[in-house]
């Protein structure tokens, strides 16, 4: 493992980071002062500033319930509020699980551990969403949800400055129509992609603008009663089937 993602796996430092400590000569493997190539081994001992760094076994996730009008980044160049203004300082170096846009809410994971974050954000696991869409759901949408989409230049529901023109869509591993009223159809759909404003995406598609949008569950994880705002540890037995999850995926941590 290279010696920047071996510190940002187990301290708080990230990546880039890790590199500045490098470049500073602060780093040692075993008694050599390590290099930005450098790699690690199982048997290897890191130094930071003459502290060894003690590789992780252990890790945490919170539920937070990200409000609406928040971004999930840490830093936002337009001075925007971020999830990380609303958590305690704790929080302030965790990573988030994926990310909810602006105009978005619900469920949002964040872990102490990188590991545990990348492996949940590639992961397969079911996504569940509350959407309110400005439109009806006719029969092409309904086969979309059902068969999958793909779809070439085309930017509708995506990011004013996104690159990306084309996509695919698998089929929706789930999804229930609740009613129409007003011009506006009420819905929910459960997925196992994370990609950037993928229902954004897919019901712009159809021009149906989402007007709300909610997720209450990844995996075995769900919001409940979690409040907007506000977080929650994960509870003994949601961490014992994290658990199963990454030994059944061979992950270590």
């Amino acid at each position: 493992m290279r010696i920047n993602k071996f510190i940002s796996h187990n301290s708080k430092y990230s990546r880039r980071e890790a590199d500045e400590l490098i470049k500073q000569g602060l780093v040692k493997i075993n008694k050599k002062t390590a290099l930005l190539n450098d790699s690690v081994n199982t048997e290897d001992k890191v130094f930071i500033n003459g502290k060894k760094l003690h590789k992780k076994t252990q890790f945490s996730v919170i539920i937070y319930h990200k409000q609406k009008g928040e971004i999930v980044s840490k830093k936002d160049d337009r001075g925007r509020k971020t999830i990380y203004h609303t958590l305690p300082k704790q929080f302030s170096t965790w990573l988030s699980v994926g990310r909810l846009d602006f105009a978005s809410e619900g469920l949002l994971l964040l872990t102490d551990s990188p590991v545990i974050a990348d492996a949940l954000m590639h992961s397969d696991l079911e996504r569940e969403y509350y959407l309110k869409v400005k439109g009806n759901i006719d029969k092409n949408v309904i086969e979309a949800m059902q068969n999958g989409l793909e779809i070439q230049n085309e930017k509708k529901g995506a990011h004013a400055k996104t690159k990306i023109t084309s996509m695919n869509f698998a089929p929706f591993l789930g999804f229930e129509i609740f009613g129409s009223s007003g011009g506006y159809t009420k819905l929910k759909v459960i997925i196992n992609e994370g990609k950037n404003r993928e229902l954004r995406r897919f019901f712009g598609h159809f021009d149906l603008e989402v007007m709300d949008l909610k997720r209450v569950a990844f995996g075995a994880l769900d919001l409940g009663m979690l409040k907007a705002g506000k977080y929650r540890y994960l509870e003994n037995g949601e961490y014992e089937k994290l658990r199963d999850f990454l030994k059944i995926n061979d992950i270590r941590y």
